[in-house]
């Protein structure tokens, strides 16, 4: 278990989860890493830990570098247990440490774990000095939960950014550079669609404050260390913040006996004569959270279920529930499904569609099989449209 030096006296002593497949219903099929950091000064500082089942590997890491309980100071960017789910077996190694975080931080600390220990709450524009090196605070709120923080290494040229930034990849690569950029930048897309996408406003507000900062090295909570390719993931996390979308058409659906289905591919057909750029995902095959990466670009939403007890598919449901959470902006929604005789299954989708704030086109609504010439028909009136 070693520790991994980023900077003299600066190290990487997380844990790594090679076997993580779902985190918080989004599915990690690469793992991920739970990032700690660790800065040898005349103080000892620790920023952020590891979930409760990492601890050991967490301190076989600090040990090859220093006794853990020579800790001083421990950082809580954020409070969330992937990031503080170790604190109470740290703080019996290191029981005179101060733990540091925001104000909303402290408080959440306080009702999590009900533990008396020594607190210090720290605000945007607070400096700690640990010798050679200080550590500037910047509160993030909302990116991704009310307690987020920032903290900033000027002498190192270091932003240990909490979960901005982040990717969910178990590896033992630890730098961007020694990674394959396409999963890499893959693997942060997914990242940003299924956590930060709702809180994208206070990420613009948050990137503002990076770019006062001289940063050469980005230290995320989860997955590679950025050095190599800043200034490409920072281009991408102001495109995916300000909602920016492609000219790219994505169809979702589930079917019961394939007359959904003909019509999704009705769907894309339309939109490839219109030189628009398709994909389908079948919710059978697909897991909303991948389907989620591509609607992170995707300017129009197709949303398609038929009938099931004058409801929709469960499918559809679940994946209408996790869109609606992650409020993308700026889309155009089509709600689309066949019924035998209830029917009410495309004006559910539909609602929801609104729900999420997008631009509708003309719902599709067929009943029983469509054949080619209702097909065709339902084609023509939606090439008018796009």
């Amino acid at each position: 278990m070693k520790a991994i030096e980023i900077k003299k006296d600066v190290y990487w002593v997380g844990g790594i989860d090679w076997d993580l497949r779902n985190f918080h219903g989004y599915l990690t099929q690469r793992g991920s890493t739970y990032n700690s950091y660790l800065i040898v000064d005349e103080k000892v500082v620790l920023i952020d830990n590891v979930k409760h089942y990492l601890f050991d590997e967490l301190i076989a890491r600090i040990s090859k570098v220093i006794d853990p309980s020579k800790i001083d100071y421990i950082i809580q960017n954020h409070i969330e247990m992937d990031h503080s789910g170790t604190l109470p077996k740290i703080k019996k190694l290191c029981p005179n440490a101060k733990v540091l975080a925001s104000p909303k931080g402290i408080e959440g600390l306080q009702k999590h774990y009900k533990m008396d220990w020594d607190y210090q709450i720290v605000k945007s524009g607070d400096v700690l000095n640990i010798g050679q090196r200080n550590i500037h605070f910047v509160q993030t709120p909302m990116v991704h939960w009310p307690d987020n923080m920032v903290s900033y290494c000027p002498e190192e040229k270091i932003l240990f950014s909490n979960d901005a930034f982040g990717q969910h990849i178990a590896s033992s690569e630890r730098f961007d550079k020694d990674y394959p950029f396409n999963i890499l930048i893959e693997e942060a897309k997914k990242y940003y669609a299924n956590i930060v996408l709702p809180y994208s406003r206070q990420v613009e507000k948050a990137l503002d404050i990076v770019d006062t900062l001289n940063v050469e090295i980005i230290c995320p909570s989860h997955g590679l260390i950025w050095q190599k390719h800043i200034p490409k993931i920072m281009a991408e996390y102001r495109k995916w913040s300000s909602n920016t979308v492609k000219n790219f058409a994505l169809i979702i659906y589930d079917t019961m006996w394939k007359s959904t289905e003909k019509m999704a591919y009705m769907i894309q057909e339309t939109f490839e004569e219109k030189e628009i750029t398709t994909k389908i995902c079948n919710l059978q095959h697909t897991h909303i959270s991948d389907v989620m990466t591509d609607i992170l670009c995707a300017k129009y939403i197709c949303v398609g279920s038929p009938t099931l007890n004058n409801n929709i598919l469960p499918t559809v449901a679940a994946f209408l529930t996790y869109l609606q959470g992650l409020a993308p902006k700026k889309r155009i929604g089509l709600a689309f499904g066949s019924y035998g005789w209830g029917g009410q299954s495309v004006g559910i989708v539909e609602e929801s569609l609104r729900k999420c704030g997008f631009e509708m086109l003309s719902q599709i609504r067929l009943q029983y099989i469509p054949d080619e010439q209702v097909l065709n028909d339902e084609q023509e009136k939606l090439n008018k449209q796009i």
